[in-house]
């Protein structure tokens, strides 16, 4: 723990104008709601969500990125990761499980399934529940995050004691290119800036390509794509180049997540050439036989009726383009 550990926050606030702001989506300290954090993502101009900090858990940088975790008057505990909102305590189950089960239950008996990120543990926790998994592997670039979340998220971090986990400290795009052709049934990414306007290894055509590579025929891609009602995000562009790259079925999904800028978040979905994926309809559903793995209990959010209804899209979304 940092130094900064367990103190009280007594200027962290809503931005006044005359307040510096740095271009990474960081909250600078002002004196304008003492006590209060703003998360203010670039990528939502004009925008800010606003928590109460009750304590200020956890500083600490490493090589790689900058780590803040508070506990929240009303969303448990919150983690700011290089100055954007990650997770809250509160809802963190919603995305956690249906990264992971939008992928996993579109497949039958998936044996091999890679994380790329996802350092938390959450998505290890999701994928626990399929006994049919022989392998699961996780590349995460930052070991301080894995720490951290053992210490403060046990109940996400638990994905790691899942006995099939195997971790690899290191840069995921370099863990791919590494990965022999077809070793994957699916690969969950969730190191990235979402698909969409502001991606950057996610618009990479070559670094989707080796995705693609490492999967095996009829494999599955889940990552995190923009919110629709992003005014900049083209999803008709989007899944014309996943389907250039992955050669199978893609698709865009979406669900509330109530601390994310405009309370949704998106999934695309690609499967690669190969036996027929469909992922609006689940083949391997987890509720058929109850397998909670290595935590305590049923998936709080994700069902079978929820997998099927995130793919339903609203009039003005099936044009491929947001509203704004």
């Amino acid at each position: 723990m940092s130094e900064h550990g367990n103190t009280i926050v007594s200027s962290v606030s809503l931005l006044p104008p005359e307040t510096e702001n740095s271009s990474n989506g960081d909250v600078c300290f002002s004196s304008a709601i003492p006590g209060w954090y703003a998360d203010a993502p670039p990528l939502w101009p004009g925008e800010a969500h606003v928590y109460k900090v009750e304590k200020v858990l956890f500083r600490g940088k490493s090589e790689y990125q900058e780590l803040f975790i508070f506990e929240s008057a009303t969303s448990g505990k919150i983690v700011i990761l290089n100055g954007y909102l990650q997770l809250s305590e509160k809802d963190e189950f919603v995305y956690q499980e249906m990264l992971t089960h939008l992928a996993l239950c579109s497949i039958p008996n998936p044996k091999k399934v890679l994380v790329v990120g996802g350092g938390d543990g959450g998505i290890l926790r999701e994928a626990s529940r399929h006994s049919s998994l022989e392998q699961i592997d996780i590349c995460e670039i930052d070991k301080m995050v894995i720490d951290v979340y053992k210490q403060f998220f046990p109940d996400i971090a638990v994905g790691f004691e899942d006995p099939r986990v195997s971790v690899y400290i290191g840069d995921g795009v370099e863990f791919l290119k590494s990965v022999p052709e077809a070793t994957y049934d699916a690969i969950i990414l969730d190191a990235f800036q979402e698909m969409g306007p502001g991606a950057q290894e996610l618009a990479d055509k070559h670094f989707l390509e080796s995705v693609a590579r490492a999967l095996r025929p009829g494999g599955v891609l889940s990552t995190p794509a923009e919110s629709m009602w992003n005014k900049n995000f083209i999803l008709e562009d989007i899944i014309a180049d996943c389907r250039k790259i992955f050669k199978g079925s893609v698709n865009y999904a979406w669900t509330t997540v109530p601390v994310y800028s405009s309370g949704v978040v998106g999934f695309i979905l690609c499967a690669t050439e190969g036996p027929p994926v469909d992922f609006k309809h689940p083949i391997n559903p987890i509720d058929a036989v109850p397998n909670h793995g290595v935590t305590k209990g049923p998936p709080k959010f994700y069902n079978s009726e929820v997998h099927t209804a995130a793919f339903c899209l609203p009039s003005f979304l099936k044009g491929g383009s947001s509203k704004n």
